[in-house]
């Protein structure tokens, strides 16, 4: 059965949802179209680079996933189909690809299909739903692109160690209002080791338990977990932590092991 992915910028109140999902079964009518999200901020590469990280390995092998983020026409970016952990990817070179990657990709080609000129501003519902269907249906790379061995890199900023102490910050924030950070569950295990620890962060607030999940504190209580990411989080049971909290993108975070 073909899967098709789909995670962009577009928002659900416009027709651009319609016209690429649209042009997607005018291919192939059978297909099974999963939204993972159309409601990342506009051009934001990082947020659906972290969407994306942490949800694709749930689907099945040889599922293609459309990214629809930074794609308008524009002459110095490519567009790439890539084959990653048994998965394929189609989207536009703009370092996406090196925010979700933790390793090399097994095959990558830059896209060289002809585009329609009706859609020369709007390549997602032509060039990218052509490539991704040809793979759904089982063709190869190699028959839609010329291999290349680059992409182009952006950086993940990552937690740093000074003595007994990791320095975080905020990367993602939920639509729960839950607040998550750039440590990982394997980088906060290699360094603690065994060690109690108090995590602060904005306004003083500390916490210095870990817990296993929402409702091991009482409601409106503030608590930190690993979540499905296997990042760090900070959250309140059934509260807004990003808002009562004060917490925003790129805050710090700092986690003191005694």
């Amino acid at each position: 059965m073909a899967i098709i992915t789909l995670t962009t910028d577009l928002g659900d109140k416009d027709i651009y949802q319609a016209v690429l999902k649209g042009s997607i079964l005018k291919l192939i009518p059978t297909v099974t179209i999963v939204d993972i999200t159309h409601s990342v901020a506009a051009f934001n590469t990082q947020q659906a680079a972290f969407i994306l990280k942490n949800s694709f390995h749930y689907f099945p092998d040889d599922t293609v996933h459309l990214i629809g983020i930074d794609t308008v026409y524009n002459a110095y970016t490519k567009y790439l189909a890539i084959r990653y952990r048994n998965h394929y990817f189609v989207g536009a070179d703009n370092g996406i690809f090196s925010l979700m990657f933790d390793r090399e990709a097994e095959e990558l080609v830059e896209i060289n299909i002809m585009q329609d000129l009706k859609f020369l501003h709007f390549p997602l519902a032509d060039i990218f739903v052509k490539a991704a269907c040809h793979l759904a249906q089982g063709g190869s790379l190699q028959q839609i692109g010329l291999p290349i061995n680059t992409l182009e890199k952006k950086m993940n900023l990552q937690p740093v160690v000074e003595k007994n102490v990791i320095k975080g910050s905020v990367i993602y924030i939920d639509s729960f209002q839950n607040v998550i950070t750039n440590i990982t569950k394997e980088f906060f295990n290699s360094e603690q080791k065994g060690r109690r620890f108090v995590l602060y962060f904005k306004r003083n607030e500390t916490i210095n338990h870990l817990s296993w999940h929402y409702n091991e504190v009482p409601e409106g209580e503030k608590l930190c977990m690993f979540g499905i990411s296997d990042h760090l989080e900070i959250a309140i049971n059934k509260g807004n932590a990003s808002g009562l909290l004060g917490l925003n993108l790129g805050d710090s975070v700092i986690i003191d092991f005694q």
